[in-house]
């Protein structure tokens, strides 16, 4: 079930960068597939989920991250209930290079005013996905670089989001 997060993962990229750069925070409950089918056949009929999805996830997009609220102030108030096995996130984040955080001023607007004047600074889609049984997976595309297919992948790419979206997951 590894790939299935690797899987889901890209698949929520792929779905956000479908629509563009400058998107809001998009949050997901993963599901596992076989139980969707399950529980739901009209609704995983209408999906067109495959038959044969053992070991897959389905991301249920959920209701916009408030738009007044970052997503890290949003994952620590989220307890997902019993029956999801997972949660995945896709967020657009200003990422600056090792040792610039220390040239920014301590109020915040100067701050992101600063930052996005950074010659150095990039503007990135990170996805991040995980399981409650502890497996996790990130994909992170450069807006400088989306006019290729060239999306970088790995366990631990985004070592923060990871956890918030696993504490979100325990009890």
């Amino acid at each position: 079930m590894t790939d299935a997060v690797r899987t889901v993962v890209l698949e929520v990229e792929r779905h956000v960068a479908a629509a563009g750069w400058d998107q809001p925070p998009r949050l997901y409950a993963l599901v596992t597939t076989s139980e969707l089918i399950d529980a739901e056949p009209e609704l995983a009929a209408t999906l067109g989920l495959p038959t044969d999805a053992a070991g897959s996830l389905t991301p249920i997009e959920q209701d916009e991250v408030p738009a007044d609220q970052d997503l890290e102030e949003v994952l620590t108030g989220i307890m997902w209930p019993p029956g999801v096995a997972g949660c995945a996130t896709v967020v657009e984040r200003l990422v600056l290079p090792l040792g610039a955080e220390g040239e920014l001023p301590d109020d915040a607007e100067q701050a992101k005013v600063l930052a996005a004047e950074h010659p150095d600074a990039h503007e990135v889609r990170m996805a991040v996905a995980v399981t409650r049984d502890g497996r996790a997976h990130c994909a992170l595309r450069l807006r400088s670089h989306d006019d290729t297919a060239d999306v970088l992948d790995g366990v631990d790419l985004v070592p923060t989001l990871v956890g918030l979206l696993f504490q979100t997951l325990t009890d």
